[in-house]
């Protein structure tokens, strides 16, 4: 009788031992699975927001960074340039940025879609396939606009852009390119991915 009794407390701890052993062994394979899920610090900043420095930018001028994987434009507009934004009411599809207002955050929906006139920022992704325009600044005729007065123009399906980055009426691309969120750090810095203050 007595060995009966031994032997069913061995089982018993045998069974509690195994039985914490295998949550042990869970557990450690449990813990690289889960973290294996979490975002990895590369994509977490693939989305996280980007300074960018404009100092040396002239006038006419535009230099390019990459945000979330996309292409940013930051565009210094002349007076000259800005002056055409004014002139392409008319040819622009949407000119007041109505069409898909989220693609164009409150503080930059006004007649130059940007905080500050001098400077447009824009996603430099056609909104038609995806495509990235090519910058003409220059005003003259060109082969795909005879008043050409200055713009971005997609070589791969004929859209046009004007200086505020809206779309041409009747062109492929339907709708204005997007301004990313933005907000202004120093007078030729900012912050794209953040929205500026109030917005």
């Amino acid at each position: 009788m007595a060995d009966k009794e031994l032997d069913w407390g061995k089982r018993r701890f045998l069974v509690a031992a195994t039985s914490v052993a295998g949550g042990i062994a869970t557990g450690a394979v449990a813990v690289p699975f889960v973290a294996s899920m979490l975002p990895s610090e590369r994509a977490k900043a693939a989305g996280a927001p980007v300074e960018a420095d404009f100092t040396n930018l002239a006038p006419g001028e535009m230099t390019r960074v990459e945000w979330q994987g996309k292409p940013v434009w930051i565009v210094r507009r002349t007076r000259e340039m800005l002056d055409s934004v004014k002139q392409n009411d008319d040819k622009v599809a949407d000119p007041n940025s109505k069409r898909k207002p989220e693609w164009t955050p409150p503080y930059a929906r006004n007649e130059y879609r940007s905080i500050k006139p001098e400077y447009l920022v824009v996603v430099g992704i056609c909104t038609h396939l995806g495509c990235s325009p090519v910058d003409k600044f220059k005003p003259q005729p060109e082969p795909f606009e005879t008043d050409w007065k200055g713009g971005f123009y997609c070589p791969c399906h004929g859209s046009l852009f004007d200086l505020a980055g809206r779309v041409y009426k009747n062109k492929p691309a339907p709708d204005n390119l997007i301004v990313p969120p933005h907000k202004y750090l120093s007078d030729a810095q900012i912050l794209i991915g953040e929205g500026a203050k109030g917005a």
